[in-house]
């Protein structure tokens, strides 16, 4: 067996066995297992009594048949002064009064202290639906044309007259791919921040004990950068398994697979031809962030160092972030079309531009070629320069660093 295949599986058993390790990812599988239980946990840990409403009505139209069960119980009252002493009296949250506005429905909403937002925002929905049947009735509409006027919805369909543009998507196409575009931003964020920080620390760690010094005597560099890169890449599609598979079987056992059955349909509005790239700029981009870590890891002298010395990659990460979640109110902005062309942006927000926008076929093809061949380049530079920095010790900053590697090796 050769050294790289030794250094590649002794340091992926320990990083798999390692308890910080274990813990993230028992961490993941507990926030992946309430995000799919929520609504189950909120029952039983927030379900209180269902709040205790006023409605007062001085009009013909019938409110009472319009109001809903469930979370709100609702008390009729003859007059604004009866539900205003009740409210004084702390028995009742909120009162709605509705009064006749000509051919539309007045409704005050009066409350003894301020409302909760989703309360406001509740009651407001449930004010607006009762105001538009209450203007139907006054127009004397049967039931037939209130549903009819209720349920009227415009038959929408694409045409472009340029015959040679790329077909476009469909906003339900638009909408999945952005959804899905975020999750794999997200999952590239959470993974790169992770294992950046490991990979990082831990050749620093190596560094600052001397361990590498009697490392390097039996092993080349090369060999112990690049099995260190591939290890933690390995480790961290461990990880990404072991997440996937638990989601995988929670959708499917869930409600007895309706959430499967959701997943599926957004899925469905997707080509298979996005998920490669989707796949793609994420395993790219997590192991170019891990080449920047195992370099940046090698230029200081102690661990304690580390977490200064990773910090220009993690304000990229959080700037190619932050672009990401901004392409999301609108992809077509001229900034989200340069950060979709830098590779340290393009993993998270070529795919976004990809599932949001009519992109054609070269594209994406040319930001992924861009990512590749940075990602290459990266690791020439990073190997050259991880043989000259790894066993130089020094003082100060990061720049200060890379001049004293330099001098010392020239």
């Amino acid at each position: 067996m050769s050294k790289f295949m030794i250094l590649l599986k002794e340091n992926y058993k320990q990083k798999v066995k390692a308890k910080s390790f274990i813990i993230m990812t028992l961490l993941y599988i507990i926030g992946v297992s309430i995000f799919f239980f929520w609504s189950d946990i909120k029952e039983a840990l927030f379900s209180s009594e269902p709040d205790q409403l006023i409605y007062v009505n001085t009009t013909n139209f019938d409110v009472g048949q319009m109001l809903e069960d469930g979370d709100i119980v609702w008390t009729q009252l003859a007059s604004t002064t009866e539900a205003e002493e009740a409210l004084k009296k702390e028995d009742y949250v909120a009162a709605l009064v509705f009064s006749a506005a000509d051919t539309t429905l007045a409704v005050d909403l009066v409350s003894l202290d301020p409302l909760p937002l989703n309360m406001q925002q509740q009651l407001s929905a449930t004010a607006h639906t009762i105001g538009q049947f209450y203007a139907m009735d006054q127009l004397n509409l049967s039931p037939e044309q209130s549903a009819q006027l209720l349920n009227a919805a415009p038959q929408i369909a694409m045409k472009t007259l340029n015959e040679a543009a790329t077909d476009g998507k469909s906003e339900e196409q638009k909408t999945a791919g952005m959804f899905i575009s975020y999750i794999a931003g997200f999952l590239v964020y959470i993974f790169v921040i992770s294992f950046l920080s490991i990979v990082t620390s831990d050749v620093a760690s190596e560094k600052g004990s001397r361990a590498l010094e009697m490392l390097l005597v039996s092993v080349k560099a090369e060999t112990h950068f690049k099995a260190k890169v591939m290890s933690i890449f390995l480790v961290a599609l461990t990880q990404f398994a072991v997440l996937f598979g638990t989601s995988f079987v929670l959708l499917k056992t869930k409600d007895g697979g309706a959430k499967w059955t959701m997943v599926s349909e957004v899925l469905a509005e997707l080509h298979g031809q996005y998920l490669l790239y989707v796949g793609a700029f994420l395993l790219v981009t997590i192991f170019m962030f891990l080449i920047i870590g195992a370099l940046l890891g090698s230029l200081v002298s102690k661990p304690e160092e580390a977490s200064q010395a990773m910090m220009p990659a993690m304000i990229l990460v959080i700037v190619a972030f932050f672009i990401m979640v901004t392409a999301t109110g609108n992809p077509d902005t001229l900034l989200v079309t340069i950060a979709s062309y830098v590779p340290f942006t393009s993993g998270m927000v070529m795919p976004m531009r990809i599932g949001a926008t009519d992109l054609g076929v070269l594209e994406p093809l040319i930001s992924l070629s861009i990512l590749i061949a940075t990602t290459f380049a990266l690791y020439l530079l990073s190997v050259s320069f991880y043989k000259r920095s790894v066993l130089t010790y020094s003082t100060g900053g990061l720049i200060q660093k890379i001049k004293t590697v330099f001098k010392v090796t020239t």
